[in-house]
């Protein structure tokens, strides 16, 4: 029997974290010892009073049943309340749907919005899953280059009006992935109009904002922004922000009738949320937020490590305000791949060429500060040991 794939599969480029993963399992079999800054996976535990609520309310018969619909309105409840003390945002639980994780949402956005032909707005470098979802619907990507002379910020006006007129959909994420930028009020404010006269869905993706270096700057929302919820919908999860990447669960926010929209797929693709799980967040979301701070206080010792590590061996580097994540130039006279293989080869060290995130991110490595402080160390002793 042969077996075809779907055309819509065979467009898709290899996803590169699976890719990433694989070329570290292939090295650890051979005997090396990985230094792994790939994968956005933060090491640090799930913290102790969430594990215990999930350990009392996965004995409740109740949860154990299909969770159908937008959440439990507890668990809603508690995103509303954390939006207004942490943004001093307005949201009602008819305006939030809980999620599998946000990757889940952020993929499945387009089912509900994105008709064959209709433009989806990228920002590239960028998360994977912006594009992924686009070809699966049949929309046609248009990349919005980041550039650092822009501060990784999308140039609006550059966008062609005959591509404008095709737009449905533009996706954004500040704290960035990969870049670590964030974004200004002045960026919001200029997005919403933006948005508001092309009649263009926003899909904010803020999965970082709560990784940030400096109580002074903490990221903004782009829902805290006045007329945010008249063009579009932020995207959020507990992953980054309570260590909880394996649990899968987040939500999405804002317009209520994208989110409305959202949770009819989701209707259509899955039975919701596992209800512990669910119980499990409004305990992260409504306790005492020490365990976040300890988490940034960490990071920051980590990016500090190896920024100025970086910086000693002439790396040209910034000083990220957010997200685990440091943007490093190459070296001269190698481009992101030969930068990545290199390290790999010589040093076992495993991070993200910038061109595997979209063309404009050619030249730049991304290292996930995911590994304590010694292992940072050892790893920029190893670069240095590297003749460029």
């Amino acid at each position: 029997m042969e077996i075809r794939y779907n055309e819509k599969l065979k467009k898709l480029p290899p996803y590169l974290f699976i890719e990433i993963d694989r070329k570290k399992k292939e090295a650890i079999k051979c005997g090396a010892d990985i230094i792994s800054l790939g994968v956005g996976d933060p090491d640090l535990p799930t913290p102790d009073h969430i594990i215990k609520s999930m350990q009392e309310s996965v004995t409740k018969p109740a949860n154990h049943q299909y969770p159908f619909g937008a959440g439990l309105l507890s668990y809603r409840k508690a995103i509303a309340e954390w939006y207004k003390k942490r943004f001093k945002a307005d949201l009602s639980p008819d305006e939030i749907c809980a999620l599998i994780g946000s990757k889940e949402g952020i993929g499945h956005i387009h089912l509900g919005f994105i008709n064959p032909g209709d433009v989806v707005l990228i920002p590239e470098p960028g998360y994977p899953v912006y594009n992924t979802g686009t070809i699966f619907t049949d929309g046609v990507p248009y990349f919005m280059p980041l550039f650092e002379k822009n501060s990784f910020l999308p140039d609006l006006d550059a966008i062609p009006l005959d591509i404008l007129k095709k737009a449905k959909l533009i996706f954004i994420n500040y704290p960035n992935n990969p870049t670590a930028a964030t974004a200004p009020e002045k960026f919001y404010l200029k997005l919403i109009e933006f948005a508001k006269k092309n009649n263009i869905i926003v899909a904010a993706d803020a999965a970082y904002s709560e990784v940030y270096y400096d109580e002074n700057e903490k990221p903004l929302s782009f829902l805290e922004i006045p007329g945010a919820k008249e063009v579009g919908v932020e995207f959020h999860s507990l992953s980054k922000t309570y260590n909880m990447t394996g649990w899968r669960i987040g939500w999405v926010c804002g317009n209520r009738d994208v989110v409305a929209g959202i949770a009819k797929v989701k209707d259509n693709y899955d039975s919701g949320v596992f209800q512990a799980i669910q119980e499990a967040a409004v305990t992260a979301l409504t306790s005492s937020q020490k365990c976040v701070e300890d988490a940034r206080k960490i990071y920051k010792e980590r990016r500090d490590t190896l920024v100025e590590g970086l910086q000693k061996l002439d790396w040209e580097v910034n000083l990220p305000k957010a997200s685990f994540y440091v943007w490093a130039k190459v070296p001269k006279g190698y481009t992101s791949s030969q930068t990545v293989s290199k390290l790999l080869e010589e040093a076992a060290i495993i991070c993200t060429p910038g061109n595997g995130m979209g063309k404009s991110g050619e030249g730049y490595v991304r290292f996930a500060l995911t590994v304590n402080v010694p292992r940072i160390k050892e790893a920029v002793e190893r670069i240095g040991k590297i003749r460029w």
